[in-house]
């Protein structure tokens, strides 16, 4: 285009300036100088990348872990008027094909792609024939084994070197220990690169951490006070239906997001936020990327994520615009220990691994030396029925055998049978009356899953059978008909999936092969949920300083405005300081307890104890609206 940086900053985006380090890193990928660029959510990464792709003729390659993240980037870069086309899962061979020559001679200057489609020889050939002016690798920690999300799939990005020699690579994150960010470098093969790190402080937000036996009464607090807008993670689909339920129910208005609804769902819903027409929306920890909303004044996390590096990801999602925010993780300690068992006790060691693989050659009848490149159906229930395994461990050793090239599995591996209750109950006796036959297993689907007349409710069909004593096969034609009859929402997944062993059958030898990698990342595991317990636990130290010591920058300042923060010094304030502040602002107008936090800005448990002893002293009281007055 021959226009440069600024000028294609201000004809796009509409910026007049470049913010941190982003010209630094644009103009050395412009000299043709690989880059590590380490800036926190809200950096700006995108642009490091799509500003020098535009500057040159050619295409930009661009690998991204999420579909979600690579559609919502390709849209945004369709409605300035950029040419991008992405290559994501479920498009046919042919139109592959035919995106790819698009590439090649229809002057588009962005390719987002998974890293699984850099394993296709196609996707390779078509590659070496366009006219690649820069390689961009997000979410760059992915390709660590040290980073929080590691992805087997990531390492295939080095290919891309090889493929294209000469050209620059700019890899991306937000989230990335020092260990991370060489391991990135080893693998990306990169040569005397600039590496970029802009500072992860975060001075607007307000990190808290809120101990709660009443997590949900907290949750309330926190968003029905709210100006702006809210994300509320939560780790379950199930979850996050019955926080926007609960939070719907206390007058604040949300939805919730996760990857179960449909497409249509997941764009109604995100414009309904997006547009400020509900104010919070409560989602697992897919969403945000992406996702460009820099008004989000709260984010909440009400279950302890399994790393900081998670967390950090998903906190900074606040406050975007500059403007002050709350990043707020409500727990108590029976989270901790279901933490500690979510977490850990379902990843499988290396003798498990064998077990399972042991177990899956007997049960196919596999001979030894023999079995790569067959493939088998797999009822998992009955599986983990005949050799007794825990069904949650099995399902993740198979994801990691998958994961290391012993086996393949079908996508429909990780999908469920989900069913949910349209009848009311006084209906259901109706037709239980002139339905007999369907009775035994409808009730004793009604008994094992609970909320099953408000969510979709995942079941296990063989767990059923076995309950009512009857068939699996029979179970499935009950629950048919219920569907039909307009009883039930039924989404059928039964247990089958294809199962292919890629290699031959070697025992312990085909384990052994990767077993260290797998005890690193346990351990690697192990370590992150330490981190992040010790985050939570730790009352004495500034939170934001917590978290930059981890990403290895130190301040000597504390934020001011953490709950630890706020707790010293309310300590450090007399309690006749204290009372006199809250009095002051009685004066001025009668105030909620959560109307004169906000205003002091200091330690909630502090005020609630000065509040607490003016009433014992007769200098207030509490009206009808709830509020504090003086007396």
């Amino acid at each position: 285009m021959n226009k440069s940086p600024k000028e294609i900053l201000g004809e796009f985006w509409g910026y007049t300036e470049f913010k941190g380090s982003q010209e630094e890193i644009i103009n050395a990928v412009l000299r043709g100088q690989d880059v590590l660029a380490l800036l926190p959510t809200g950096g700006g990464k995108s642009i490091c990348f799509q500003i020098p792709a535009l500057s040159k003729g050619g295409i930009c390659i661009v690998v991204s872990p999420l579909i979600a993240l690579i559609q919502d980037q390709v849209e945004n870069l369709k409605k300035r008027g950029i040419k991008a086309i992405a290559l994501t899962g479920g498009i046919p061979i042919e139109e592959v094909s035919d995106l790819l020559d698009n590439c090649i001679f229809g002057n588009y200057k962005f390719l987002y792609l998974s890293p699984e489609r850099l394993q296709q020889e196609m996707v390779q050939s078509r590659i070496q024939q366009m006219n690649v002016n820069l390689i961009a690798i997000d979410e760059a920690h992915c390709i660590s084994q040290w980073g929080h999300d590691f992805r087997p799939a990531y390492l295939e990005c080095s290919q891309l070197r090889g493929l294209l020699p000469e050209t620059p690579v700019i890899a991306l994150t937000a989230t990335a220990t020092k260990q991370v960010a060489n391991d990135i470098i080893d693998s990306l093969k990169f040569i005397e690169p600039l590496v970029v790190t802009d500072s992860f402080s975060r001075n607007n937000i307000a990190f808290k951490v809120f101990w709660e036996e009443d997590k949900r009464y907290r949750l309330k607090l926190s968003c029905c006070q709210l100006e702006k807008s809210a994300i509320v993670y939560v780790r379950t689909r199930r979850l996050s239906q019955e926080i926007a339920q609960f939070l719907n129910s206390s007058g604040c208005k949300a939805t919730n997001f996760h990857g179960g609804i449909s497409k249509k769902e997941k764009q109604e819903r995100l414009y309904l936020w997006l547009n400020d027409k509900v104010q919070v929306m409560v989602a697992t920890n897919a969403f945000g990327m992406g996702i460009d909303k820099p008004d989000v004044q709260l984010v909440v996390h009400y279950q302890i994520p399994d790393s900081l590096e998670n967390y950090f990801q998903e906190a900074g999602r606040a406050g975007r615009d500059g403007a002050t925010a709350e990043a707020v993780l409500i727990t108590n300690a029976t989270d901790i220990e279901r933490a500690r068992k979510q977490f850990l006790s379902l990843l499988p060691d290396t003798a498990y691994l064998k077990k399972v693989y042991g177990k899956l050659n007997s049960y196919f009848q596999i001979p030894f030396g023999e079995g790569n490149d067959q493939t088998f159906q797999l009822d998992f229930n009955t599986f983990c029925s005949v050799y007794q395994l825990n069904p949650m461990l099995t399902y993740n050793t198979l994801q990691v055998l998958d994961q290391n090239s012993v086996i393949a599995l079908s996508e429909s591996f990780s999908k469920k049978s989900t069913v949910r209750f349209l009848a009311s109950k006084e209906q259901l006796f109706d037709y239980f009356e002139k339905n007999r036959a369907l009775v035994k297993v409808a009730q004793t689907i009604l008994r094992t899953y609970g909320g099953i007349f408000d969510f979709d409710t995942k079941i296990n069909t063989r767990l059923i059978a076995k309950k009512s004593e009857s068939a699996e096969n029979k179970v499935i034609k009950v629950l048919e008909q219920l569907q039909k009859d307009e009883i039930i929402a039924y989404s059928a997944q039964h247990s089958d999936i294809d199962i292919t062993f890629l290699v031959p059958r070697e025992d312990d030898s085909t384990i052994n092969v990767f077993a260290k990698k797998v005890k690193e990342r346990r351990a690697i595991k192990t370590d992150n949920l330490d981190h992040m317990l010790a985050y939570v636990k730790n009352q004495k130290v500034c939170r934001n300083k917590q978290l930059l010591k981890y990403f290895g920058e130190t301040t000597e300042e504390n934020c001011g405005i953490c709950d630890i923060c706020l707790d010293h010094q309310g300590e450090n304030r007399s309690s006749k300081t204290m009372k006199d502040d809250v009095l002051g602002i009685l004066e001025q107008e009668n105030s909620t307890s959560r109307e004169i936090i906000k205003k002091l800005q200091l330690s909630e448990t502090a005020i609630l104890a000065t509040l607490r002893e003016l009433l014992e002293d007769g200098k207030i009281k509490i009206n009808a609206l709830n509020q504090y007055e003086l007396i």
